[in-house]
């Protein structure tokens, strides 16, 4: 696809879809945005919340980086994009739900795997970003399960769910909306292949099958 590709993209969106719907994006426009939910997902190209989840504009407040992940909570650093983006949607917004969507074939993840393999220092940027999801890289290298190498990259994918999903409770302003039960956290894996959404149950541990 060329950059020409997308502006005529742009105008069958114009002609179209805002044309049809111009009343709901013009009220959006004026109104403000009301979601309901915080989608953490990765920024690979092929997995899009809105579209996975059928969303219409206004709905999701998504928040995108390499292998969907959430940093935990702190102030050493500068440049906190993610924190900042969830602590818009949690204290400004006021969402009900924060999930994080997490998928197979990952590329983050991969580079996490691949890189401890190689032993080498790989791309700077993303090897220090990468380092949030590292005890689900030892889970997975650990597991005495009978898995192949591509299993243990789909471990690896649902072990850095759950790492996000505890990284989220170090944000003081997330656990007590949590504890107050006034938001609610979710942990999601999509398969690329198959289009089967599964759900973290928490309690157990285990994903299903909506």
């Amino acid at each position: 696809m060329t950059i020409d590709e997308l502006i005529a993209g742009y105008h069958r969106f114009r002609s179209g879809y805002y044309e049809k719907n111009r009343e709901r994006l013009t009220a959006l426009a004026q109104q403000g945005q009301t979601p309901v939910a915080a989608v953490v997902g990765c920024c690979d190209s092929r997995v899009d919340p809105a579209v996975i989840t059928d969303s219409a504009p206004g709905t999701l407040f998504v928040i995108r980086n390499v292998a969907n992940l959430v940093p935990p909570c702190e102030g050493e650093g500068v440049w906190h994009g993610t924190s900042a983006a969830l602590e818009f949607a949690v204290q400004e917004l006021e969402v009900d739900h924060i999930v994080i969507l997490g998928h197979a074939r990952c590329g983050g993840i991969r580079a996490l795997m691949e890189e401890a393999e190689q032993e080498g220092d790989g791309q700077r940027f993303i090897h220090n970003w990468m380092r949030i999801a590292d005890r689900a890289r030892q889970v997975a290298a650990s597991s005495q399960l009978p898995l192949d190498r591509e299993r243990r990259l789909r471990l690896c994918e649902k072990e850095s769910i759950r790492i996000s999903l505890e990284n989220l409770m170090t944000f003081p302003w997330i656990a007590a909306k949590v504890r107050a039960g006034s938001l609610a956290l979710h942990g999601w894996y999509y398969d690329l292949a198959t289009g089967e959404l599964q759900i973290l149950d928490r309690t157990k541990g285990t994903y299903f099958s909506p």
